[in-house]
Order: C-alpha cells, then sequence, then structure tokens
C-alpha cells in the first residue's frame, strides 16, 4: 500500500507494534489494525529506494565468483596415461594400487578394488607416480611431494627449473630426474638436496630409471639416444656404460634373477640383459609399436608381459623364448602401466582410458582372465541426465559409445549398461570377440524414464548418423530388445535428431531429420502414429516434449516453427513462429514452461497453457550447448560454447549468477533434490558436481548489472585443494546479503516507531489493573537456610548450638526514605530541557526504564511529589518535539496518555500547562486526521477488492 503524504513506517518487522496509541487531550484512540503497516511519504521510498539500489551496485561489484554453485568434485575418473603404483601393507599384509585423475591421485584395495583414500589437490596436474613401503611422491611441475597416509602432504621437494618425468625411491633417498637430464638425490626426512649429476641432453637424455636388485648405491639410467649407464650415487662415479641398441629405451625393469634386466625400446623389442657381464640375454619383438610397461610374474610361471601404444599386451615363456599369449584390447587407449603383483597370479593395469583393471591368469592357455574394473569413459561425454527422483544416479552417454550410470553417494553404486550392438543375439550366439563392427555409434540424446523400468526399457536413446533408436534397460543394465525406425523410410541420410519419453513410460517420441515425428510403444515396439500428413516440419527436428498428462505434445523445427499437437489423435493445436531457428528446446513438466535455445544465442521462455512467450533473456556470446530447469521451475540453467554457466531467474526475468569455465560446458543438469548441478565439459571424462549454496547459505539473489564480468572458475577435482591463499580468496567475494543499516528516520517527513518492545508502553495505562492481580494473597516466608558448617558445641557429647536470635531493641524497622525525596535524573535532565531545548537524554532515560519505572518517573513530576509546573512544562516540550521530529510516535501517544491519566486534574489550574496541552491537541488532531484519512483510502480498496465480480 502506497501513500502520498507522512504515515505510519516501520523501521523493524520483527519487533512492529501491534497498537498506537493517539490521543485527542482526554480520548484515546486504538489502532490495533495497523499492525504491520507501512507507509511513507513522496520522498522517502524514493531517497530510500535509491540508498538500497547503490548498496546492491555495489554489492554486485564486489561479487566476482559464483553466488549460487560451488565446486563439489568430479564422478566418473578413474585413471589417466600415468603409471600405477604398486604398494604392499605389511601391517594389513594387503596390496594397494594408486592411479593419478589430475591434482589428485586414488588409492584403491587390490582384494575388492574399493576406493580407499583420496589424496589432497595439488597446484597442477601430476606429471609422474612413485611410492615405497611409507610415502607416496607425486610430481607436478618442477616440484614433487611426499604424501603420508595416502592423503596429505608431508614433505615437498623443490630445486628443478624444468618439468619432473621420472621418479625412483633409493632407500631413505628419492632421486628426481627432469626432462632437462637433471638427476637430483634427496634425503626425504629432512628434504635436502644430498647429490646432483647433470646430463647433456644431446648426448644423454635419461628418458628411464632402475635400481637393480642387490645393486647397493647403484642406479640405471637408459637414455633416448639408446645407451645406458650404471652410476654409484655414493661415490658420484660412472661405473660402466652400456652401448645399447641405437633405439630410445623406453622401459627399465628387474627380473627375477639377479643381475638381469629387461629393456624395452622404442622399435617394440624387449631385451633381457646381464648387466654384470653386458651379455644379451634374449630378445623379444611385438609389432604393436614401442614398449609402454614390463613386468614379470613370481609366483613360479616365467612369463613376462609387455604394454603396446595400442592397447594389446603381449605375453612371452622366458623359457621356451617365444610368445605364449595375447591379450588384445585389454584397454582402448594405450596401456600406461602393469604389474604383476608378488607371488600372486595377478596382473594390474592401466590405461589413459579411464579403466583400472585386474586380471587373473588361471586358465589352462596362460591367457588372463578379467577379474575386477574400475571403469569410466574413455572419450568425452555426450549427454548427461539425472535418473530417478531421490538425485543420485547420473546416466551419462559418450563418444565410446557406451551408457554409463554414476553414482553421487559411493562408487560402488556405479554401472555400466555397456555399448550399443547392432544385433545383441547374433553376437551371442557366434561368440564374436571382436564386436567393434557390430557396435552402435555414439549416443548423441537420450531421455529416460523410472516409471515402468521394472517392466520394460525405460530409456530411448538416438545414436550419430543412424536412423534407428536404441532402447535401454536402466534394471538389467542392458540394451533393449528393440530399434526403433520407421518401416517405409526412402532415402538413406536421415537421422534420428530428438526424443523423448512420457511421464507414464509408455510412449516415445522420435524427430527426425527429415521433419517426420512418429510415436512408438516402448512395451511392444510397435509404431502408434506420426505427427502430421506426411511431416511434422519442413526441417529437421530440433527437439520434441509431451506434457506430464500425455494430452500436449510439443515439437519444433530447424524451419523457425514451434507446433502444438494433440497427443492422441495427432492434430495440430498451434503454431508459433520464432525469431530464429531453434537449437534445443526442454519442458519443465511440472509447472508446463518451455525452454528454447536459438541459433541467435539467445533463450525464449514459452507457458505452454497460453502458447505465449513470457520470457526472453540474451546474453550468450556463442552456441547454447544444453539448458536445465530447477526442480521447482524458478531456475533456468544454460550453458554455452563462450565457456560460461548463466542462471535465469524467471519470475523476475533477471540474470542472477553467472560465471566462467575454462573449458567449454557441454551439458548441464540439475539434480531433482537441488543439492548439485551436474556439467560435463569438452575434452573432459568426467562429471562435474556444483553444490548449491542457497540450500545452506543465505544467498542474495539480486540481478546482476549489463556490464558484469564474471571470473574464472576452476573445475572441480576428486578432492578440495589445500592451498590456504586460494580459499580465502575463494571466502572473500562470497555472495552475502547485503547488510544496509536503516537510519533513525528516513526522511524528516516519515511517521517512524520505535524499537521497543510493546511490554515497554502498552500496557502504562493498566498499570493498576495489573498491580491488582499480581499482588499476593499473604506475604512471602523466607525460608531459614541452614549454615554451611553447622555449629556444634564441645563436650564429650557433642550437640548442635542453637542459632543466636537477634533481640537488639535498638535496630528500627523503619524505611529511611530519605533517597526517596531527591529529585531523580529524569527530573533534572527535564530542568536542563528548558533551558537548552535538549530532550534526548531525558527520553532514552525513559526508553530505559520499565512500565513502572516510568509510572513512578511521570507521578514525581507534580508539585504534590516533589516535582515542579516548569519540570512538567518541559516533558510537555518534550512531547512536542518528539511529535515535530515523528519519531517514536507510539511511545509520545503512550507517555502523553500516562501523563494526562496522572495530572488531568491539575491542568486547568495552570495556564502555562495548559497553553502547552493545547498546541500538543492541535499537533496530535493533525497528525492523526491525516492518518485517518488514509486508513480509510485503504480500507475502501481492500473492501473492494474483497466484493468486487472480477
Amino acid at each position: 500500500m502506497c501513500c502520498t503524504e507522512g504515515s505510519l513506517r516501520k523501521r523493524d518487522s520483527q519487533r512492529a507494534p501491534e497498537a498506537v496509541f493517539c490521543l485527542q487531550l482526554q480520548m484515546t484512540v486504538s489502532l490495533d489494525t495497523l499492525k504491520g503497516l507501512d507507509t511513507c511519504f513522496p520522498s522517502g521510498p524514493e531517497q530510500s529506494g535509491a540508498g538500497i539500489a547503490a548498496a546492491m551496485e555495489r554489492a554486485s561489484e564486489r561479487r566476482t565468483t559464483s553466488a549460487l554453485f560451488a565446486g563439489f568434485r568430479v564422478l566418473g575418473l578413474f585413471s589417466n596415461d600415468i603409471p600405477h603404483v604398486v604398494r604392499f601393507s605389511a601391517l594389513k599384509r594387503r596390496f594397494y594400487v594408486t592411479t593419478c585423475v589430475g591434482k589428485s591421485f586414488h588409492t584403491y584395495d587390490v582384494q575388492k578394488l574399493s576406493l580407499v583414500a583420496v589424496s589432497n589437490s595439488v597446484p597442477q596436474d601430476i606429471c609422474c607416480m612413485a611410492a615405497d613401503g611409507r610415502l607416496v611422491f607425486a610430481a607436478y611441475g618442477n616440484v614433487f611431494s611426499a604424501f603420508a597416509r595416502n592423503k596429505e602432504i608431508v614433505h615437498t621437494f623443490k630445486g628443478h627449473k624444468a618439468e619432473i618425468h621420472l621418479l625412483q625411491p633409493f632407500g631413505d633417498h628419492i632421486i628426481s630426474v627432469d626432462t632437462d637430464s637433471i638427476l637430483i638425490i634427496w634425503h626425504i626426512y629432512s628434504e635436502e638436496e644430498y647429490l646432483q649429476l647433470t646430463f647433456d641432453k644431446s648426448v644423454f637424455k635419461i628418458s628411464a630409471i632402475l635400481h637393480p636388485s642387490t645393486y647397493l648405491n647403484k642406479i640405471l639410467l637408459g637414455s633416448e639416444q639408446g645407451s645406458l649407464q650404471l652410476w654409484n650415487v655414493k661415490s658420484n662415479k660412472l661405473l660402466y656404460t652400456f652401448p645399447g641398441w641405437k633405439v630410445r629405451v623406453t622401459a627399465l625393469q628387474q627380473a627375477p634373477a639377479v643381475d638381469v634386466v629387461a629393456i624395452g625400446l622404442m622399435s617394440g623389442q624387449v631385451i633381457i640383459h646381464n648387466i654384470k657381464f653386458n651379455e644379451t640375454l634374449m630378445k623379444f619383438r611385438q609389432d604393436w609399436g614401442p614398449i609402454t610397461s614390463i613386468s614379470f610374474r613370481t609366483d613360479g610361471h616365467p612369463v613376462m608381459a609387455a604394454g603396446s601404444p595400442c592397447g594389446h599386451i603381449g605375453l612371452w615363456d622366458l623359457e621356451d623364448k617365444k610368445l605364449i599369449n595375447q591379450m588384445r584390447n585389454a584397454h582402448s587407449t594405450a596401456i600406461a602401466g602393469l604389474t604383476f603383483l608378488h607371488r600372486e597370479p595377478l596382473l594390474v593395469t592401466n590405461g589413459a582410458d579411464n579403466a583400472l583393471r585386474i586380471w587373473i591368469f588361471d586358465g589352462p592357455t596362460g591367457e588372463g582372465r578379467l577379474l575386477r574394473f574400475r571403469m569410466g569413459h574413455s572419450a568425452p561425454l555426450t549427454s548427461i541426465r539425472y535418473y530417478g527422483q531421490n538425485g543420485q544416479q547420473i546416466l551419462s552417454a559418450s563418444q565410446d559409445g557406451t551408457l554409463q550410470s554414476f553414482s553421487t553417494v559411493h562408487e560402488k553404486f556405479n554401472k555400466s549398461l555397456g555399448h550399443g550392438l547392432i544385433n545383441k543375439k547374433r553376437v551371442k550366439r557366434k561368440g564374436l570377440q571382436n564386436t567393434m563392427s557390430v557396435r552402435l555409434p555414439p549416443i548423441t540424446k537420450f531421455a529416460a524414464e523410472e516409471a515402468r523400468e521394472s517392466d520394460w526399457d525405460g530409456i530411448i536413446a538416438c545414436h550419430q548418423g543412424k536412423l534407428s533408436c536404441s532402447t535401454w534397460n536402466y534394471q538389467k543394465s542392458t540394451i533393449g530388445a528393440y530399434f526403433l525406425k520407421p518401416k517405409e523410410m526412402k532415402k538413406d541420410d536421415i537421422t534420428a535428431t530428438a526424443v523423448d519419453i512420457t511421464s507414464c513410460g509408455n510412449f516415445a517420441v522420435i524427430g527426425l531429420s527429415s521433419g517426420a515425428v512418429d510415436v512408438y510403444n516402448m512395451q511392444s515396439g510397435i509404431h502408434r502414429g506420426s505427427f502430421g500428413k506426411d511431416q511434422a516440419h519442413k526441417g529437421s527436428v530440433r527437439g520434441v516434449a509431451v506434457d506430464g498428462l500425455n494430452q500436449l505434445t510439443v515439437t519444433t523445427g530447424s524451419e523457425g516453427l514451434l507446433k502444438f499437437w494433440n497427443f492422441k489423435n495427432k492434430i495440430l493445436i498451434h503454431s508459433v513462429s520464432l525469431s530464429s531457428s531453434p537449437n534445443i528446446m526442454l519442458l519443465h513438466r511440472d509447472s508446463g514452461i518451455l525452454g528454447l535455445a536459438l541459433d541467435d544465442f539467445s533463450i525464449c521462455v514459452l507457458d505452454i497453457e497460453t502458447r505465449k512467450i513470457v520470457r526472453e533473456f540474451s546474453g550468450h556470446q556463442g552456441q547454447i550447448n544444453d539448458m536445465a530447469f530447477s526442480p521447482d521451475g524458478r531456475w533456468l540453467i544454460s550453458a554455452a560454447m563462450d565457456c560460461s554457466v548463466r542462471t535465469w531467474d524467471l519470475p523476475s526475468g533477471c540474470l542472477i549468477d553467472c560465471f566462467l569455465l575454462d573449458s567449454a560446458p557441454l551439458n548441464v543438469s540439475m539434480s531433482p533434490t537441488r543439492d548439485f548441478l551436474a556439467t560435463s565439459h569438452v575434452d573432459h571424462l568426467g562429471i562435474y558436481l556444483w553444490s548449491n549454496i542457497s540450500l545452506y547459505s543465505v544467498v542474495s539473489l539480486r540481478p546482476l548489472p549489463a556490464d558484469y564480468v564474471p571470473s574464472v572458475v576452476t573445475l572441480p577435482g576428486t578432492c578440495q585443494t589445500q592451498d590456504v591463499e586460494e580459499s580465502e580468496e575463494t571466502v572473500e567475494p562470497s555472495d552475502e546479503m547485503i547488510e544496509y543499516d536503516s537510519p533513525e528516520q528516513l526522511n524528516e517527513q516519515l511517521v517512524t516507531l520505535s524499537l521497543l518492545p510493546e511490554s515497554r508502553w502498552k500496557n502504562l495505562l493498566n498499570l493498576d489493573v495489573i498491580k491488582k492481580k499480581n499482588k499476593p494473597k499473604e506475604p512471602p516466608k523466607v525460608p531459614k537456610s541452614a549454615p554451611f558448617f553447622i555449629p556444634t558445641i564441645p563436650g564429650l557429647v557433642p550437640r548442635y548450638a542453637a542459632p543466636e536470635q537477634n533481640n537488639d531493641p535498638q535496630q528500627s524497622k523503619v524505611v529511611n526514605l530519605g533517597v526517596l525525596a531527591q529529585k531523580s535524573d529524569f527530573c533534572l535532565k527535564l530542568e536542563e530541557g528548558l533551558v537548552n531545548n535538549k530532550y534526548d537524554t531525558a527520553l532514552n532515560l525513559l526508553k530505559e526504564s520499565g512500565p513502572s519505572g516510568i509510572e513512578t518517573e511521570l507521578r514525581s513530576l507534580s508539585p504534590d511529589c516533589g516535582g515542579s509546573v516548569e519540570v512538567m512544562q518541559s516533558f510537555l516540550k518534550m512531547i512536542g518535539m518528539m511529535l515535530d521530529r515523528k519519531r517514536d510516535f507510539e511511545l509520545a501517544q503512550a507517555y502523553l496518555a500516562l501523563f494526562l491519566k496522572l495530572h488531568l486534574k491539575m491542568l486547568p489550574s495552570e495556564p502555562v500547562l495548559l497553553e502547552e496541552i493545547t498546541n500538543l491537541s492541535s499537533q496530535v488532531e493533525e497528525n492523526w486526521t491525516h492518518l485517518q484519512s488514509l486508513f480509510n483510502q485503504s480500507m475502501c480498496i481492500l473492501n473492494y477488492l474483497k466484493s468486487a465480480l472480477l
């Protein structure tokens, strides 16, 4: 309710008074109906609004990071191209394998391949790792650190000027080699440099390092030039130089026999060499390229395994000196590392395909069988969506052709739905080992619904360059039984471009590049009709959606038309022409809000009930890749190729959050429980989770200015970065609520209430009634308190001493009232106010007093109680000052009402007081008349709104 002149304004909504007492001489007017009312003069809102707007603008300038989302962690990362490290815990008698995942590493228990620990993050990506019995060493840039308990950094070693690419534990020392062929030996616990060796890169550039077994204080170095050198690091002497085979050394591995070393070369050869006598014992060659890693079985079988860049593993028998088996496609990318566990028939492998696998050799042919694995996507993701309503599973499709489900709770709930196969029955019947030829292309878009997942397939997906759409079963974790496509299709270049599933899970709607839109039954896979006579759109279908009640179907095409169809009879209801071709269409079924991302980088929001555009957003500088609605339909989150993620508030139609990323976001999906936002990015294999700050912190959702420049936010890792300075920078620009300190009076024409609670002023006129009700029926009796030490009379038999009775007849029971005869501080301040005309101190004294104290002070103003006419005149002037300033409005009315109740009979006999009370009467009457006119106007409007037939 807005008014044109001065009126009542509440300054603190938490302590709003319920009543204001207005008096016109002897009449008290109750205003209980004005509870919580805010009215103001014309100049008031302009000044106050300008102050709030300025504060909001200043706060927007201070904010540099996202106000709504904070990086939480990444899902689906298990390994990269850094070789793994295997450790044996003598205390628990278990093997542990450590894999690198960017800026941190994961440690798994080999027995169940369960995640044991996630290390703290380091500033840069880890470039190599090593481990001994106690610590794990990880190098990043020209620095490397030692981690204790697989998590926290305990030592950091700085001294290299180039990037470190080799680490070798050496007892209580650690050897590091950088790309400039500078070798440094460090003491682990003191972090001091023990020895530094510099090699000429043009003559001997170190590419591999090994500490041969039983060779005390000696290390073997391999070079890119092909030669090898044996050094004694204690005496700093070169013991021997092996001429090599003029091919780069890529791997060095100690054989089970003493003095024997396996040397892997760039040419694909593996040389078994005796370094004591400089004799080559045997040679092996693989045709798959350079040797990436070598390992030997130590469980009684003389077998050597060698990895290749194409993901194959070769197994050689060292006794027969021949190739005994090949593990084809062990990984889809290069084998980063492979290790046989000591005295176990288990082989641990990892690769850049984001997979960690354990193979067991228990067959008669000597071939490894996959025992356990942890695997994510091996290629960048194409689409991600939350599955279900609990917000705990995320379905993701990738360019590697797989469909997987990742759990936000624990990795043990992850599962892979596998690759799409053109003919799964034929593959099973013929037992094809190589299924690459029958695999479906990568999934471009998919839709999922869990309503009937236990009865039939609940996922529909369209593939790159394919006309038919595949169905998938989430519970069975496999591809479904049907491939949905039209029977009569003459052209071969037609592909499926958009899919959707109804909320009941019975029907799938598929849009094609030819402009046709078809409906299929998910249970039987039967075609149930098409929209339009020949085709629904003249151009390619860019999006299809069905409302929550299966009554309306919305389709959009590249020709720039948005069409609304009756789902049952397939009749066109309405068509809307868009300003540009749509790129993405997204429907929020609960609210009936439809989001459209156009090719001109703008976003349109439509209401499917009215079929009109209700919001238009612009601001992206690149193609919009994906959009997501919040579960309540208030936010629309968009991700574009300009590396920005923007959050639009639909009720206000404003941009409320924006942040940049160092990699363009391809997909975005909001959790049904609003707790996380999931994103995927270009050239990244993981799903990145961002926590919703508004669920656990106070966030001011104010509009961002048009010239707002967002800052770049780092993608979250598997663990939070343990950098104090960086964490402080993150906390500093946090977006908090605007702290606006309201002044005592926004404007001189405003009428402002005080901050005092009602108990201080509301019952001043009824104190005598309250005292009668609270009067005790009988005087209270003070209980006799026992002494802490009970007194006793000394003697053979101890007796308690009786308390002494105080019978002093000289003690008077009359209370000394001399103190009350003096003037109070309030009276003294009122007397000073007559001289200097300042009553702030006297008013503050009344505000600090309780109801009984206020009544006592006002009674003492009378000449009969120790006061004077001058003091009473000063009190009336103080009330007039409060009415002039229009502050503490209800206190002035309450104090004046109590003063009139106590001294009304005396006022007509004193001309000075009569003149003052006459002036106050005119002031009160003027204020009340204006307020009453505003109240009557507001009540009329409210009554009309209640009773009028609109």
